[in-house]
């Protein structure tokens, strides 16, 4: 399998970064990994609570959040996000159908492969390129 090359757009870091909500460690554990593999720098969190302290730190280009949390639910956080840092690309995961997801934002539905995340990062985040 070929490492992705990831090309620098001028004024930015050379990695994407993302967030990756989530409460289920597994699903985290499976999603770092997959946008590890393809050259991204990561931060997961296991609340929308953590994320919004995660992305105070620093400002991801890529959030990936479940719509079923504990507390905040995805719902929520993904309009906080957007308003907080409307650069952002929003991709909301879930088992639920499709239709049911938020309009306006990418999908990246369960179950997630490294397929779809690398689809997902070229469709969705120009500085990421799979060469």
């Amino acid at each position: 399998m070929t490492t992705p090359n990831l090309v620098a757009v001028p004024g930015h870091d050379e990695r994407v970064r993302v967030l990756i909500v989530d409460d289920s460690d597994d699903q985290r554990h499976l999603l770092r990994r997959y946008f590890e593999r393809a050259g991204c720098d990561v931060r997961d969190a296991p609340s929308a609570e953590a994320a919004i302290d995660a992305y105070g730190a620093v400002t991801p280009d890529l959030a990936v959040i479940d719509l079923i949390l504990p507390g905040m639910d995805g719902w929520a956080l993904a309009v906080r996000l957007g308003a907080d840092n409307p650069e952002c690309i929003i991709a909301i995961t879930s088992v639920l159908d499709t239709e049911d997801y938020p309009q306006g934002h990418a999908s990246l539905p369960k179950p997630v492969t490294g397929a779809h995340v690398r689809k997902m990062l070229l469709d969705y985040v120009p500085k990421w390129n799979a060469a």
